[in-house]
């Protein structure tokens, strides 16, 4: 992805340690703690920044912008590089725990032992490809389980009724509807995560099937009937095992 930023008048005078190097680090303070930032300098227009496949930020700029520039640039990034990095995090942290049998697994917000999810203990010789399965289709049946209770509740509640409610395996989001049909669709990784994740995403999809768009209308309604949901948001950006206390 590439940002661009304007020249402003009266930027500050770049550190003596960054003002002539070609490369140099800049921290940012994210909602994810601070995140270190390789800025180099090189022949563009733009200011550009992408987050590598190794989770590690980069941004490139043109020769003589200063790094005070560069910092304010990467300072307005901050969400948008918290979210992006804390996805790679996770994504390494899924890759680590199917080579190997987890010992703990995050389940409605906590992290339980493999034996308290699957009645027995996951073997560290167990395959990969098992691990991944058997925790899959445990969130699957978890979130098939808790959906009916909680789809009633808010459906009642909004006064708009779905047509279908499938629970899937999504990676890119967490929950989808087609409001010609009415047609709902839940992820199953959200038994990963606390049961307000789940009915907050219940709730959004609801509210699509008054309003489409995400639009003002779609916000008021959704901090009607799911007030806390920018918080609820900004949790599921969060890795599962972050977002998870350990069990009691």
């Amino acid at each position: 992805m590439t940002a661009h930023a304007r020249k402003t008048p009266g930027s500050n005078v770049a550190s003596p340690k960054t003002a002539g190097a070609a490369s140099f680090i800049l921290n940012v303070d994210t909602p994810a703690g601070a995140i270190a930032v390789t800025v180099a300098r090189k022949r563009v227009r733009n200011l550009n920044l992408r987050v590598r496949g190794d989770g590690s930020v980069v941004a490139s700029i043109p020769l003589h912008t200063s790094a005070t520039r560069a910092q304010a640039f990467l300072d307005r990034r901050a969400s948008w590089i918290a979210q992006h990095v804390l996805r790679h995090r996770e994504q390494a942290e899924l890759e680590r725990d199917i080579a190997h049998a987890p010992s703990t697994i995050p389940l409605w917000g906590e992290l339980v032992s493999s034996e308290r999810a699957f009645g027995s203990a996951l073997s560290p010789e167990s395959a990969a490809a098992e691990a991944e399965d058997l925790v899959a289709e445990l969130y699957r049946q978890e979130v098939k389980r808790a959906l009916p209770a909680v789809a009633e509740h808010l459906e009642h509640q909004m006064g708009v009724h779905a047509s279908r409610w499938q629970v899937r395996a999504m990676k890119t989001r967490w929950g989808s509807c087609t409001p010609r049909t009415r047609a709902i669709r839940i992820n199953a990784r959200l038994a990963a995560y606390p049961l307000s994740c789940l009915e907050f995403v219940v709730a959004h999809e609801l509210c699509h099937l008054m309003e489409p768009n995400h639009n003002q209308r779609f916000h008021t309604l959704l901090d009607i009937y799911c007030p806390e949901n920018r918080a609820i948001a900004s949790l599921l950006k969060k890795p599962a095992r972050a977002a998870a206390r350990p069990q009691a």
